[in-house]
């Protein structure tokens, strides 16, 4: 997405007025772009229309924000907007607004940290969260009364009536609508929705929305200096090697649910909470036969079935559409799809197990296994923005995705879905780097740092600073991205759990002088000699030679430097249009840490301790694989992708 101006391509009209633009038939148009005036300068010279708007901006900090240097994205709704927003509130009059609410529909209408356009992103949310830390989430529709144009919505319930009109400091796009900010909790939000009755009884029936109830951290705080100033990092190879980092303001939790509406249940003969729990209780008592029947009259704990339907649909974490697998521009740019589709891992709500994220062309699929058309399994599909109708599904601490099929974790998903080659980008094995808003935010150069003791799942030494860097398409990593960890380090984070069998554990990395050597240990056990981080593969003590067009050859020098404990990074992706992927390069490098039976009822961490006692020293953590036997010892070997 591209975020910085001079990159932006301005639409060529200019037009002094806005009457034209905004008319009773909600036509959209987009011919505005100025060099002259910024966003508030753009409200200002169309008064006739955003009165209204400007009266409730001038009673916040915000308008004059608007009227300087930056980057802003802001949505501004028409007087017809705000009237309507008036009334449907009982205010009376703009007037009548109470200060602290046109504070929050100011923060929540604009975006402070990029530009964003329609050709930005066509599905999901941008990537970048508004004022008020929430998502701006856009979907498209064709209009039918109009020739089927597409048209554009804001969280479902603002269309956008004009677009991508381009100003000094940013872009505007106009609403017929109030974004309404999201005041309620995730389970409340599920149970307004009318089409998710079985859904939600069976939510509150097994306790689960207790869990969902959490939304800010009040014992977390960060300085000012840290949010908004931040301090310069080192964590990166070439001529920019310190990156600026930056502290979130408030740690957050959130969560996301994925749900099926009561339409699909009754495809399966289901109609009742009943039917659902002998549902649930079919597939688990065959998942977890040692369980069945010991739990049924309970369904708050955690080895019920009807809990564990429940719980397997949600994670710690918030998700919007777009966020789960990679897409968009570096999809397109660095996926050999090919090969493999867009995958990630991430571990549920229910206790030891994990869900199995891919992106076809088709859309966003959970528990699929195969390549795009020719998937094994077809798993079931995560309905886009645009395919889930008109109710906005944001929560105030997460955000629900309706499913078209129902959603186990049955026995094939255990063992055949999840038999295969678990990579997980580093970027996603904490919630916070999700729900804080480190990970993703393509088109930014940034670190967002983390305080060592509010970052779940990890065990922080004091020495240690641990930040996760927004997307860059060119660089040499996995997804394209990196947590950034530097300073005299020791860090331990908990591995996603894994269906029980012997695993290789894999680091995937990048070389580089300035990285520094690490003693890697398993739940505190030594995983071998130290890794040295500093050392290309083209060493013999790793042995990587460029591939050949004899395959046998490449093959031979595959195994030979598994016996060492290296492979190559995969063939299957590249930095953004590069030549080729990051396979044929010395510097991208897997280590084999150690083979180990793993089981999913155990909590496995995997600490890494840095040897050298020098400061500037770094690891640019790319990704971690955690590989079963089946695969990596299987006849015909592990594929490259």
């Amino acid at each position: 997405m591209k975020t910085k101006y001079k990159y932006l391509i301005p639409v060529i009209c200019l037009i002094g007025s806005m009457t034209a633009c905004v008319d009773n038939d909600d036509v959209v148009v987009n011919y505005y772009a100025s060099t002259k005036v910024t966003a508030a300068g753009y409200l200002e010279e169309n008064t006739e229309v955003f009165s209204d708007f400007i009266d409730i901006l001038k009673r916040t900090p915000y308008y004059s924000l608007l009227s300087t240097y930056g980057e802003f994205t802001l949505f501004a709704p028409t007087n017809d907007a705000i009237g309507t927003y008036v009334e449907a509130n009982g205010f009376g009059s703009v007037d009548a607004i109470p200060t602290t609410t046109c504070d929050t529909l100011a923060r929540t209408h604009i975006i402070k940290k990029g530009a964003f356009f329609t050709t930005d992103i066509s599905e999901g949310a941008l990537p970048e969260l508004n004022m008020n830390d929430a998502y701006i989430v856009l979907s498209s529709d064709s209009d039918i009364y109009n020739n089927n144009a597409l048209v554009y919505y804001i969280n479902k319930n603002a269309r956008v009536i004009e677009y991508d009109d381009s100003v000094t400091n940013g872009v505007v796009h106009v609403l017929n609508n109030v974004i309404t900010p999201a005041n309620m909790l995730l389970a409340d939000k599920i149970a307004e929705d009318t089409t998710l009755t079985i859904f939600s009884e069976a939510l509150y029936l097994t306790g689960m929305a207790d869990s969902l109830v959490n939304y800010i951290d009040y014992t977390y705080s960060c300085s000012e200096d840290s949010v908004h100033t931040g301090v310069m990092v080192r964590c990166t190879s070439g001529s920019a090697l310190y990156t600026r980092s930056y502290w979130p303001e408030k740690r957050y939790f959130k969560y996301t649910a994925f749900v099926e509406p009561d339409e699909v249940y009754h495809k399966y003969g289901i109609y009742t909470i009943d039917d659902l729990a002998a549902y649930a209780k079919q597939i688990y008592d065959e998942t977890y036969p040692e369980d069945a029947g010991l739990y049924d009259d309970d369904f708050t704990h955690r080895k019920n079935p009807l809990n564990r339907f429940v719980s397997y649909h949600l994670l710690p974490r918030i998700g919007q559409y777009n966020s789960w697998v990679q897409s968009g521009d570096l999809r397109q740019h660095c996926w050999y799809t090919s090969l493999t589709d867009p995958e990630e891992f991430y571990e549920t709500m229910c206790p030891g197990t994990i869900m199995r994220f891919a992106g076809p062309s088709a859309g966003l699929f959970i528990n699929r296994k195969g390549l795009q058309n020719n998937a094994k399994v077809r798993g079931v599909k995560v309905l886009s923005p645009s395919e889930s109708g008109s109710t906005d599904q944001n929560a105030l601490n997460g955000v629900y995705h309706y499913l078209d099929d129902i959603l186990a974790y049955t026995t094939q998903v255990r063992d055949e879905v999840l038999n295969c080659r678990v990579r997980i980008d580093a970027t996603t094995l904490s919630p916070d780097f999700m729900n804080c808003n480190g990970r993703g935010r393509y088109g930014e150069d940034i670190l967002t740092g983390f305080k060592n003791e509010y970052i779940s799942n990890w065990r922080v030494s004091d020495e240690t600073y641990v930040g996760v860097h927004s997307d860059v398409g060119y660089w040499n990593s996995y997804y394209a991205n990196a947590v950034c960890i530097s300073g005299v380090f020791d860090v331990a984070f908990k591995l996603p759990p894994v269906p029980s069998g012997t695993y290789e554990i894999r680091l995937g990395y990048t070389v580089g002088d300035e990285r520094g050597v690490v003693q890697v240990y398993l739940n505190n056990e030594p995983c071998g000699i130290p890794v040295d981080l500093r050392v290309y593969g083209g060493d013999p003590t790793i042995g990587w030679v460029e591939d050949t067009d004899d395959t046998e050859e490449n093959t031979a020098n595959d195994k030979a430097m598994h016996n060492r404990g290296y492979m190559k990074a995969m063939d299957s992706y590249r930095p953004w249009d590069a030549a080729g992927p990051l396979r044929n390069n010395n510097w991208n490098l897997r280590r084999v840490l150690t083979t180990q039976y793993l089981d999913p009822n155990e909590t496995y961490y995997l600490r890494f301790r840095q040897v050298l006692d020098d400061p500037q020293r770094y690891w640019s953590f790319d990704y971690i694989e955690i590989c079963p036997k089946s695969v990596y010892g299987s006849p015909e070997g592990e594929d490259t992708h």
